[in-house]
């Protein structure tokens, strides 16, 4: 027994090491050498202050800035820490009334008409809760909200939403997003009214 439970000891510490601290160390090291910014969070900056991650959405509700999508992460929404979805299913009433909700204060804050469409992502969750993109379509229609509350052009708007946007990975992959966050600091930029 002893002829065999050391060799499984060894292989196993050999294991752990390699598997657990130089591996690990190895690809901590390879990202901060070949993707800095994506190893350190892709934070944000504006002004010299780190506003947020682009990777992460965050709550916007003031009318001079485009919204998120709704996030069921955590209590309030936006929760870093409480990431996920809110694991209602397709035909869970509470999350049909929601959607209902939400397709009624998206149409009545964007001024659009009772029979306008609306994006699936303007008003369900994502499934961390956190997404950071919202697609061109919901964009382009939160635009004239935007223009407006800014004292802005509505074209000015739609120029910075194309400037903005991000075409799927590959040209296969995913739709055409616009990263909310990076949105509302070129807005910034323009200036506000």
């Amino acid at each position: 027994m002893r002829r065999q439970l050391l060799p499984a000891l060894i292989m196993t510490i050999c294991l752990i090491v390699l598997t657990g601290i130089a591996y690990p160390l190895a690809v901590l090291g390879a990202s901060a050498v070949l993707f800095p910014h994506q190893a350190s969070g892709s934070l944000v900056k504006a002004g010299g202050k780190v506003v947020g991650s682009s990777l992460l959405g965050q709550s916007f509700t003031d009318p001079t800035y485009f919204w998120p999508r709704p996030s069921a992460a955590g209590s309030d929404g936006y929760d870093g820490l409480a990431s996920g979805g809110s694991n209602l299913g397709p035909s869970n009433p509470k999350l049909l009334d929601e959607v209902e909700q939400r397709v009624a204060a998206y149409r009545t804050a964007n001024h659009l008409p009772a029979d306008q469409p609306v994006p699936v992502d303007a008003v369900t969750a994502s499934g961390s809760g956190l997404d950071p993109d919202i697609s061109v379509a919901n964009a382009r229609l939160q635009a004239p909200r935007v223009a407006a509350a800014r004292g802005l052009a509505v074209d000015d708007v739609l120029q910075l939403v194309a400037a903005n946007t991000r075409v799927r990975p590959w040209g296969i992959l995913g739709e055409d997003a616009v990263n909310v966050l990076e949105l509302n600091l070129a807005l910034d930029r323009v200036g506000r009214s």
